[in-house]
């Protein structure tokens, strides 16, 4: 038993990979937050180009 104690305290100390389970939790809420404003960031880029078009010289 004392040897799974230590297992587990030396399991829970150990931070050997946090880093990218933290990466791929922003990625994630990123992702989710652009699947879920997807209209409105697709309206937001064409009203932009659209502006950028009418700027251009010769259009």
């Amino acid at each position: 038993m004392d040897q799974f104690s230590n297992f587990m305290k030396d399991f829970w100390n150990d931070e050997e990979g946090l880093e990218t389970i933290e990466i791929l939790l922003i990625l994630a809420v990123l992702i989710s937050i652009a699947l879920l404003f997807k209209d409105r960031i697709t309206s937001w880029a064409n009203k932009l180009f659209d502006q950028v078009d009418k700027q251009l010289p010769g259009s």
